[in-house]
């Protein structure tokens, strides 16, 4: 690659490696993670100072990975000897491309595809982008394989440049994180590990991830000084089955699946409240009864999760924020029954008590520690459910594992048990109260007005990156006490998932996300914008980097 780019300009260079990557098929999951993996290696390898110093560059095979999968490690020694030191970081995984439809087979073609767009009358968006010739288009263009280029593109210009770098820098990139996060969470070790043995101090991570205009027409290039964190809100729903001859003596719960759905889907009102920050609401991203073929009974269970983002709000009152959507519902549900049993005995002459519709809401602790009190050996049936499903993925385990342990408590009252499940992602940003976090935020400050200055591009500095990144696990805000709240109602938690908590805290390295800007990731017309992906941002990066690197701490 260093010889297809060694003169061109570094806009161009950001560019063409931006196509060599999108040209490798690296969808999450796949054995394409292992090829992109390799391909970013072997690019790092080209570059002259790597090849006189191969030892500076290194992967790290994910742990029990049956593809094979591997963060890839390159570090950049400042030429005098210093423990300061900067990370750039990335992900190398893309979303599938069956969005493409009928050009599929082009989705990793960027010049096919403006071809393509200049054509399409079914939206003038992105017909005018495509005509422009300023977007460049393609699975993984936007998210983000332009950010891991514009790494590459700032490395090779330190790596031929040592005397402008006041310190090292350390560029990782990470597969697995369209979904888990899994080699962000493992490269934490690996980080620690290099702070030891080589004695760094990690002064600030960037991220070069996505960032898109946030209404029709918004001319704003968004940097982020912070990750918002996610809890994947959970609800098992117990009701009581009955044929559908006697409807109205069950406790249907895809009713209360549904009362929840409504009051927390996409509702603004039960989102955090916090001005001038870009918030979203919970969303559904799974919700359905237990049964799996047709019959006249009605359904005994019901399975319903949310992606629950985290700001400010702490992992406890996001907790009891789910407990009362369950209360809410199974109330609903009392009062609706009640006044419908109320019409159907008046219809028919009946004249016998109501049923006793009532649902108890708990949390999963709450629920294991009953079980505990009941003479279930809780730990051992959570393993043997493990055991007994091996392949099974994490979400559906941790549903097994409650259908387990109400076995053995042979406990089938009514009720909805509320918990967490993969993924957890911690949150963070720039605190005021710490010195070397606002000495990068005024930095930022610093450095994005000279940028409005002389680039005339209009910039805005949010809080939280909205759209979930594995700079979550490089620093957390959340107390241990805070934590705590989650591990007692996550099942499985240690055996089928768990996030290296403490170790997030030793490293707590401050981040930001400077990345590149485009439309429509994770669609097909995913586009990057180039003028300012490739020809502002990488500039910015690096004044980032050498200010940071260049302040001394305050004594």
């Amino acid at each position: 690659m260093y010889q297809q780019i060694k003169d061109m300009p570094l806009q161009q260079q950001a560019e063409m490696i931006t196509r060599d990557l999108v040209g490798v098929k690296s969808v999450n999951g796949t054995p394409g993670e292992v090829d992109i993996a390799g391909r970013l290696e072997a690019i790092i390898r080209s570059f002259p100072f790597f090849e006189k110093h191969p030892d500076l560059v290194w992967t790290q095979r994910l742990k029990g990975d049956g593809l094979g999968r591997k963060n890839v490690f390159a570090f950049l020694e400042s030429k005098v000897p210093t423990d300061r030191t900067v990370i750039y970081h990335g992900h190398m995984d893309t979303v599938g491309t069956h969005d493409f439809g009928a050009i599929e087979s082009f989705a990793l073609d960027p010049d096919y595809l403006e071809t393509f767009f200049k054509d399409y009358d079914k939206d003038a968006d992105v017909k005018m982008d495509a005509e422009s010739g300023d977007w460049l288009f393609g699975r993984g263009a936007l998210d983000m394989k332009s950010g891991d280029a514009v790494h590459l593109s700032n490395l090779l210009y330190y790596s031929e440049h040592r005397d402008e770098l006041k310190g090292n820098l350390l560029v990782m990139f990470n597969p697995v994180e369209e979904n888990d996060h899994e080699g962000a969470m493992e490269a934490v070790d690996e980080l620690i590990r290099l702070r030891r043995e080589r004695h760094l101090t990690y002064l600030l991570a960037i991220n070069g991830d996505f960032v898109s205009p946030l209404y029709r027409g918004d001319p704003h290039r968004y940097v982020y000084t912070g990750s918002a964190g996610k809890l994947l809100g959970c609800f098992y729903i117990r009701g009581r089955e009955t044929h559908v001859g006697e409807t109205l003596a069950g406790i249907d719960p895809t009713w209360i699946a549904s009362k929840i759905n409504i009051a927390l889907n996409n509702n603004m009102d039960v989102a955090e409240k916090i001005p001038g920050e870009v918030i979203l609401p919970p969303s559904c991203l799974y919700q359905r009864d237990s049964k799996s073929f047709y019959n006249v009974q009605t359904a005994g269970a019901a399975h319903l999760y949310f992606n629950y983002f985290l700001y400010e709000r702490s992992p406890k009152d996001a907790l009891r924020h789910l407990e009362r959507a369950a209360e809410n519902a199974c109330q609903d549900l009392e009062v609706f029954l009640k006044k419908q049993y109320t019409k159907f005995s008046g219809n028919c002459g009946l004249k016998a008590d109501p049923p006793d519709w009532s649902t108890t809401v708990m949390t999963y602790g709450t629920f294991a520690e009953e079980a505990r009190a009941m003479g279930v050996d809780v730990e051992e049936v959570t393993e043997k459910t493990i055991q007994e499903h091996p392949s099974e993925e994490f979400r559906r385990i941790s549903y097994k594992i409650i259908e387990a342990l109400e076995a053995a408590a042979e406990d089938y009252r009514p009720k909805v048990i509320v918990f967490f499940a993969p993924p957890y992602c911690p949150h963070n940003y720039l605190r005021t109260e710490i010195d070397e976090e606002r000495r990068c935020d005024d930095l930022l400050d610093r450095i994005l007005a000279k940028a409005g200055e002389e680039t005339g591009e209009p910039f805005a500095k949010k809080r939280f990156f909205p759209y979930l990144a594995d700079s979550s696990y490089l620093s957390m805000n959340e107390t241990a006490e805070e934590t705590k709240e989650i591990l007692e109602n996550f099942p499985g938690w240690g055996r089928t998932y768990s996030i290296p908590i403490d170790r997030i805290r030793q490293l707590n390295i401050p981040v930001l996300d400077m990345g590149v800007y485009g439309k429509k990731a994770h669609t097909w017309m995913e586009r990057v914008y180039k003028p300012y992906s490739f020809g502002v941002l990488p500039g910015m990066i690096r004044e980032m980097t050498e200010g940071v690197l260049s302040e001394k701490s305050e004594a």
